[in-house]
């Protein structure tokens, strides 16, 4: 199993950045081993289309789920196309805090976005 954490930095002990579309970097985990592989998000400083262009990424990574604090709409429509829940209230904490709340069941899917177009920036 691949879990997309969105994250502020490139390690488990990394903060997670609550904006999907906009977060610097996703922590890839394997929730049962935790062995992980950080990767730069490629929209974050995107002037448009920046859920877009990192929901596309995450697809392109064969992730089965995605971690974060909120979800627009635009990122949403990509994930939930591809068949990747989509995984909402990460707000704080280490991704290693996250992955853990993840497996306690911390966390439910939504079943559409949970954020407006355009919420991550600024």
């Amino acid at each position: 199993m691949k879990l997309a954490v969105s994250a502020k930095g490139q390690n488990l002990d990394a903060q997670v950045d609550p904006r999907f579309g906009r977060c610097t970097y996703f922590t890839i985990v394997d929730p049962d081993t935790m062995a992980f592989e950080s990767i730069g998000n490629n929209g974050s400083m995107a002037s448009g289309g920046a859920g877009i262009a990192a929901a596309q990424q995450i697809v392109d990574k064969a992730a089965d789920a995605v971690l974060t604090g909120n979800c627009g709409p635009n990122a949403f429509n990509v994930l939930n196309a591809a068949g990747i829940k989509v995984y909402t209230g990460a707000m704080d904490g280490t991704v290693q805090d996250a992955v853990n709340g993840y497996k306690e069941g911390k966390y439910g899917t939504i079943s559409g976005p949970d954020a407006s177009a355009h919420s991550g920036m600024g």
